[in-house]
């Protein structure tokens, strides 16, 4: 497997840059962990609210992605997504200061520009949240 950063797979940077590391990069998969800082979108009070874990998921897709675009040599395009939520059912309602989360995130099923992808989030060996994200990404046209 080829080193690469998460700098190079995402165009986020700043507070909106969660991802601390990358686990695992597969054909049509990624694991991430992230530590929850308060300097994260959506703390109050030392903890976080679980819809950023949404976030997670679609940037640890953006790992896979990213990673199988540059396996096929292909490059890396700053194109935004248009991310829809399937669904998300999240077993906590709130995240503390300095947790660690472990997220993977597979893709499901793609045509052209529209992608379904499925994500998990878990802190230790417990789930927090089963997410499925719907992205259209822009063409050229």
């Amino acid at each position: 497997m080829t080193i690469t950063t998460i700098e190079a797979l995402l165009p986020h940077r700043g507070r909106m840059k969660l991802i601390d590391q990358i686990l695992e990069m597969r054909n049509e998969s990624a694991a991430t962990v992230a530590i929850v800082t308060a300097e994260w979108p959506l703390v109050e009070q030392n903890v976080v609210s679980p819809l950023v874990l949404i976030e997670l998921v679609a940037q640890t897709s953006g790992i896979a992605i990213g990673w199988k675009k540059l396996q096929r040599k292909e490059s890396i395009d700053s194109r935004g997504w248009l991310v829809g939520i399937k669904k998300a059912h999240f077993k906590v309602e709130q995240i503390p200061l300095h947790t660690r989360i472990t997220t993977y995130a597979q893709v499901q099923f793609k045509i052209e520009n529209y992608t379904i992808i499925k994500g998990t989030s878990s802190i230790g060996t417990d789930v927090i949240a089963d997410i499925i994200l719907q992205v259209i990404q822009a063409s050229d046209v």
